[in-house]
């Protein structure tokens, strides 16, 4: 039996490749605000039905649990951020263009949003709760008189500041290419992420996502969601360092191949480069980058889609 040979590529038809076809920009903000709803609803759920004093502990461990499947679950697809902070480091670092960071931030705001509606119709439903806004007065993020332990600004804006900084550096530096461990990067990530809310749980319920911060605060007091502004700002300050600080690790790695020069692909707002490096890095001796790949593409999306391989 002779099997026929492929037909030969033309601009009609183009030649076959074992590349995998990457979902477009719909598809990602799709999954980002799939991925922000699943974060939030576990992340502000348990807590509202959860006694704190029976297990304080029951609330971050949810949080981060629930940041890992959602990475599991659709990373593949957008690269799992689920949190405006995250995507601002890659934003900053090089791996994300600009437009599409912004497309991903207002996908996590539809996203945490209705998650937000979801769980305020759920509490409405509960006779013992007279009051849905106090309920998620005991969720929302604040600082000074919000603050459990009456924590004031400065030292509220430090711990998010803080706690975004280090979260996105472990995204990042999970998720890496360079990195031999990255396929325990939901783990880390999520693990990170418990760590840290258990943190700031006292001082000011701190959320580390201003996307959850703003899904709490909407349906809070009045005085809760005046206080929004910081949880958006420092989270994204944070973010900012940790992008600068691995902008300056790719600039200062030698590049294995020629990163290409601005094109139709390639956002020369952000102008990053760590993608081409990592990935020449993680290439085997004596091949070439892949063809059609450019800077800015999100690596972290990129290494869920190389699981599948």
């Amino acid at each position: 039996m002779i099997t026929p040979a492929p037909a030969p590529a033309s601009p009609d038809r183009p030649a076959a490749t074992s590349e995998p076809v990457r979902p477009g920009l719909l598809g990602r903000v799709s999954a980002e605000a799939l991925g922000t709803f699943f974060v939030v609803v576990a992340g502000l759920g348990v807590p509202l039905f959860t006694i704190p004093q029976s297990n304080p502990l029951s609330a971050s461990l949810a949080a981060g649990l629930a940041v890992a499947a959602a990475m599991l679950a659709f990373g593949y697809v957008s690269g799992g951020h689920f949190n405006p902070a995250v995507t601002a480091g890659h934003a900053v670092a090089g791996r994300l263009r600009l437009a599409h960071a912004a497309a991903y931030v207002g996908a996590q705001l539809v996203g945490a949003l209705l998650g937000g509606v979801t769980l305020f119709a759920v509490l409405r439903t509960v006779p013992n709760i007279a009051d849905t806004r106090t309920a998620f007065d005991t969720v929302a993020a604040g600082f000074g008189e919000n603050s459990i332990i009456q924590v004031p600004l400065a030292g509220v804006l430090l711990i998010e500041v803080l706690g975004a900084a280090l979260l996105v550096a472990v995204f990042l530096g999970a998720t890496s290419a360079r990195n031999p461990s990255r396929l325990a990067a939901p783990f880390a990530v999520g693990l990170t992420m418990a760590v840290l809310l258990q943190l700031g749980q006292a001082p000011g319920n701190t959320p580390f996502n201003p996307a959850r911060a703003t899904a709490s605060a909407l349906f809070s007091s009045p005085d809760t969601l005046g206080q929004l502004w910081l949880f958006w700002v420092a989270p994204l300050a944070g973010a900012a360092l940790a992008g600068l600080v691995f902008r300056g690790f790719a600039l200062s790695t030698p590049a294995a191949v020629p990163v290409p020069e601005a094109s139709d692909g390639v956002d020369e707002d952000t102008g990053g480069t760590l993608l081409a490096e990592s990935e020449a890095a993680a290439a085997p001796p004596g091949t070439a980058a892949p063809a059609g790949r450019t800077a800015n593409e999100d690596e972290a999306r990129d290494f869920f889609d190389k699981r599948g391989k």
